[in-house]
């Protein structure tokens, strides 16, 4: 785990208060799992007025379970995504669930749903039926794959490994593509209030998650992240490092950071052309690996240098 520096080394300006461009706006969500959630949470956190309709528990839940499978394997993530949020049951394949979900819909600003378009058709979700009946309603769809390939089975993983984005045998530290596609989600919800108040009418969008794993991907496309570049271990202060107790994430790309990097070093490197010399990664590294991470925390402070220590 990260360690933490000191609070007067951390001292920042007091942030202003957040924004609210969803305010008054009421956006339904049939989505479950984590993209679709993370991303009704963050339209909750801009003010928007949150429902979320879920399938009965499956068969032998225990009680008060949700059909949301997040509950049942990570109760705590559930709860974070859900705060603030209104459930309610609805058995969409039911006549009193869909019932249900059209009462809702009738006054709903913007749908979010994250089934495969087949299961739309069958749920009679289509956007050219949801447009008939709810004019004013947008919809954003979350799928795996855009266009043709939305019925393709995915997920996270293999989203990040068509992308270039999983590297050996170690998984990836996150749900990149499924946070990523949040993101792109919530940011189609404004995009979908924006048309809505400019065209009086509502719209559909489409979110793929791969496509959110390709936008993470395009530094490494560009070559920013291969191996050797700039940002991919070439430069000798932007790298990871061992230290005395631990490691170091360091960050000193600009030239005035290497600079400030290379004077508490004692590393004689003029110009950006000597950050890649092989000497000086071996001279930065053995001077990292010669502190503490405590003694790294303190220089960082004193010789402004970009650097985030770590345990081992």
């Amino acid at each position: 785990m990260p360690t933490s520096k000191s609070p007067a080394a951390r001292k920042t300006p007091a942030s202003p208060a957040p924004i609210q461009p969803l305010k008054g706006v009421r956006v339904l969500s049939l989505a479950l799992n984590l993209p679709g959630p993370a991303a009704l949470m963050r339209c909750r956190q801009m003010g928007a007025n949150c429902v979320k309709l879920e399938p009965p528990p499956p068969t032998g839940a225990p009680a008060g379970a949700s059909g949301d499978p997040m509950k049942l394997y990570n109760p705590t993530a559930y709860a974070a995504l859900h705060d603030g949020v209104r459930t309610a049951m609805a058995d969409l394949k039911t006549e009193r669930g869909q019932n249900l979900l059209h009462r809702e819909l009738a006054k709903t600003d913007v749908l979010l749903t994250s089934f495969r378009p087949s299961a739309l058709v069958k749920l009679g979700l289509t956007w050219k039926a949801l447009h008939k009946q709810h004019p004013q309603l947008s919809q954003v769809a979350i799928v795996g794959s855009p266009g043709e390939r939305a019925e393709e089975p995915g997920h996270d993983l293999t989203y990040l490994a068509e992308n270039d984005l999983v590297t050996g045998l170690d998984l990836p530290a996150t749900l990149y593509a499924d946070m990523g596609g949040s993101l792109m989600a919530s940011e189609a919800v404004l995009q979908a209030v924006l048309h809505q108040r400019a065209k009086g009418k509502g719209v559909y969008l489409e979110v793929a998650l791969s496509a959110a794993a390709g936008y993470l991907a395009l530094p490494r496309s560009w070559s920013l992240t291969q191996p050797g570049a700039a940002v991919g271990g070439g430069h000798a202060g932007y790298r990871l490092y061992a230290c005395k107790d631990g490691r170091v994430a360091l960050a000193a790309l600009e030239p005035h950071f290497a600079a400030s990097l290379c004077a508490a070093a004692g590393v004689q490197a003029a110009g950006m052309k000597a950050m890649f010399a092989p000497a000086t990664h071996a001279a930065i590294e053995a001077w990292v690996k010669g502190k503490t991470r405590k003694q790294l925390d303190v220089l960082a402070v004193e010789k402004d240098i970009p650097l985030q220590t770590l345990a081992r």
